[in-house]
């Protein structure tokens, strides 16, 4: 049997496999230079593959045309479905719709009177001096008022008027609308009448209906209508894919990884929990990792092709209820990810006076300089000029008929003309390789930036974390990443190149529901609180497999001080005195200060089901060498570090075995990602195929 793992990234999309099909394993084993193989205990095996998300010429979907490379069926045979026990996917197909604003055409229903209510928003100003106020652009084409009205008790001011609003709704379907978002004042807790509605628009036709009491159960109508709307828009693409997906994989069970880090099965996966698809199973896999190899604080770093991710791991993941993507507002339970637009493909480029590295990114198609279909410099092309990426030790998938190395004279070629333009445009001399490290060295501010806002921004000490990296790009930067932010030491999974990949065979399948509550916390609220959590797990328990009884239920209290706004979230406890004693650490250690004086306010509850998968294992590996024999470089290559070149040794990641040390610079290749040892750092092996780089102390630093 098989079970497939795949990440649909901007760039590339990465394949992990389990399989005991020994006749797969020998067909692949004759294509080493595209395929890592990775033997199991129990006679299982780990297939590793990458290709690109998009190559036109090639093939229309990359994760199908990768499970048919992998099975060795050719483009037109269908796909030996029997064979397949589980396939589970992160992708960014939603993400993508909603940046590029393509999602389907919706029409938004809402109480008469707040018509411009989700686009004056909440009047905040993340720009204070900006003299142009530029509004992010409505994801809806029409709004219908509709006069109903519930107060704030619950008691009916205005019943819906159901002949009226069908003649509306009828009007706006026939101009070809199929999919609505319907958003009533006080509906999170008094539904009726978008029940109402939302019935009609059924019987009408409408495909795609989102309600908001069950999007987002939450108090606000602002960020429970944005939520609605975003799920409204984004929703019928992604069930277009997903069938897409399925009609090429008939009866396998299809699972889907979910913005908050848990996996669902495909037919119930939505627009409002599909942003963050992919990194979330980048988050899994370096979390679930990094604890394999004995580490509890982590700061994952996964470096892509289009983009960079970055998340704090401490006990527990980290998830934020409103957050704002791709200039859309949402109120649902996602990871928390701070995602800036760095990756290998980022596009570089002398303004005039000073280097920018992206937003703009130069994706799969054409991608950097160096990919052969005539694209900018980009990130990779810098790498490749400073001689930490290597042609003969990359894939050979580029040029038009997908079989030619990277081109490093071209990536040469560009940065020397740079070079040449930024002296005669500023008179300063530099060589191509400054220019090269120039752009590398504000690429990585930006990333570090990015971490201090989820860590040393939030009161956490990074210097006693480790930096989890990961993505295709990521082992290249991880040693300047770390010395930015004073850290000491860094992780890399084998599996580094495709760990986004792999966390969705990490990933536990999860239910999360919400709803408000509004009150002040007290004793005497407790078996409300206890009754309410009880509806929720009940709520949440049918979305999962219930033949499975490792079920795992954590309940959580989002507290704040009355009259503020910011909530923290707190374990639940039958004890007031508990949940109020872990919101005050937590409240210092994010603010720095108390309010002691005031009541806290219980804004919601939330309940997580958790029904734990089974896991791949990973294997130990046995030192074969004796302990003084030092590993064999393959060669040795010339490298730019810290404004020199240097001739660093190369090593394969496979030729090294448990407790071999490497000093820096070094470069350590392997199938999926290069690794890049900085001057001043080593690399060790362990047992269990961990490499794990160290910061040398001053004293110790080898003199190169």
């Amino acid at each position: 049997m098989l079970k497939f793992f795949a990440d649909r990234g901007g760039t590339f999309t990465d394949i992990v496999a389990i399989t005991n099909n020994q006749a797969i394993i020998d067909r692949l084993s004759r294509h080493l230079e595209r395929f890592l193989i990775v033997t199991l205990p129990n006679e299982q095996w780990i297939i590793i593959y990458k290709l690109l998300s998009e190559n036109p010429e090639q093939y229309q979907d990359a994760a199908i045309q990768g499970i048919r490379d992998i099975m060795g069926i050719s483009g037109n045979k269908p796909i030996p479905t029997e064979a397949i026990e589980v396939v589970k996917m992160g992708t960014t197909v939603a993400t993508n719709a909603l940046l590029e604003r393509k999602g389907d055409r919706v029409v938004l229903l809402i109480t008469k009177g707040f018509k411009d209510a989700l686009r004056i928003g909440y009047q905040n100003r993340p720009n204070i001096f900006a003299r142009q106020i530029i509004l992010p652009t409505m994801l809806y084409e029409q709004v219908i008022e509709i006069d109903e009205r519930y107060d704030a008790n619950g008691n009916e001011l205005i019943p819906v008027n159901i002949e009226l609003v069908k003649s509306d709704l009828e009007a706006v379907y026939n101009t070809g609308i199929q999919s609505c978002a319907i958003v009533f004042m006080h509906s999170d807790r008094y539904p009726a009448h978008e029940e109402q509605i939302a019935q009609l628009a059924l019987k009408i036709g409408f495909t795609q209906i989102s309600i908001s009491h069950q999007v987002s159960p939450l108090i606000k109508l602002v960020s429970r209508g944005d939520t609605t709307v975003v799920d409204a828009y984004l929703t019928p693409i992604l069930h277009r894919y997903v069938n897409q997906i399925a009609t090429q994989l008939p009866g396998v069970k299809l699972m889907f990884m979910k913005s908050d880090g848990g996996l669902v099965a495909a037919q119930q996966f939505q627009g409002k929990d599909s942003i963050l698809s992919g990194p979330a199973g980048g988050i899994v896999g370096a979390v679930q990792t990094s604890k394999r190899a004995g580490f509890e604080l982590v700061i994952t770093f996964d470096m892509g092709g289009t983009s960079t991710d970055v998340a704090h791991f401490k006990g527990e993941y980290e998830r934020q209820l409103d957050s704002e993507i791709a200039g859309a507002r949402m109120r649902v339970p996602v990871l928390a990810i701070n995602t800036i637009a760095a990756g290998g493909g980022s596009i570089l480029f002398f303004d005039g006076s000073s280097y920018r590295v992206g937003p703009k990114s130069a994706g799969s198609n054409p991608g950097p300089a160096c990919y052969r279909r005539g694209g900018p410099l980009a990130v990779t092309d810098a790498n490749v000029m400073l001689g930490k990426i290597h042609p003969q030790y990359f894939p050979s998938f580029f040029g038009i008929d997908g079989n030619l190395p990277l081109d490093k004279d071209t990536a040469i070629q560009q940065f020397t003309q740079l070079a040449q333009d930024i002296q005669a445009a500023t008179l300063n001399h530099c060589t191509p390789e400054q220019v090269a490290a120039g752009f590398i060295a504000i690429a990585v501010d930006n990333m570090a930036i990015a971490i201090k806002k989820i860590s040393l921004q939030r009161g956490y000490d990074v210097s006693q974390y480790v930096l989890c990296c990961f993505g295709g790009a990521g082992g290249q930067l991880a040693c300047l990443i770390a010395d930015t932010l004073g850290m000491k030491k860094i992780f890399l999974h084998p599996y580094a190149g495709v760990l986004s990949a792999y966390g969705m065979g990490l990933a536990d399948v999860r239910a999360i529901r919400e709803t408000g509550v509004e009150q002040s916390l007290t004793q005497a609220l407790i078996p409300q609180l206890y009754q309410l959590m009880e509806y929720l797990e009940t709520q949440a328990r049918n979305e999962i497999d219930q033949v499975c009884s490792q079920v795992e239920v954590i309940r959580k209290v989002n507290l704040k001080y009355e009259g503020t706004n910011s909530t923290l979230t707190v374990n639940f406890a039958d004890e007031v005195e508990v949940m109020r004693q872990e919101f005050e650490t937590e409240h210092k250690s994010r603010y720095g200060f108390l309010q002691l004086e005031k009541t806290l306010i219980v804004e919601s509850v939330s309940v997580e089901v958790i029904q734990k998968m089974e896991t791949p294992e990973e294997p130990l590996i046995i030192r074969t060498r004796p302990l003084d024999q030092a590993p064999t470089s393959i060669e040795t290559v010339r490298m730019f570090s810290s404004d020199r070149w240097y001739d660093t040794p190369v090593y394969r990641r496979e030729d090294l075995q448990p407790e071999d040390r490497i000093n820096g610079p070094a470069i350590v290749v392997e199938k999926i990602s290069t690794i890049v040892v900085e001057p001043n750092w080593n690399a060790r092996l362990t047992e269990h195929n961990h490499l794990i780089l160290q910061r040398l102390s001053t004293g110790s630093k080898k003199q190169n």
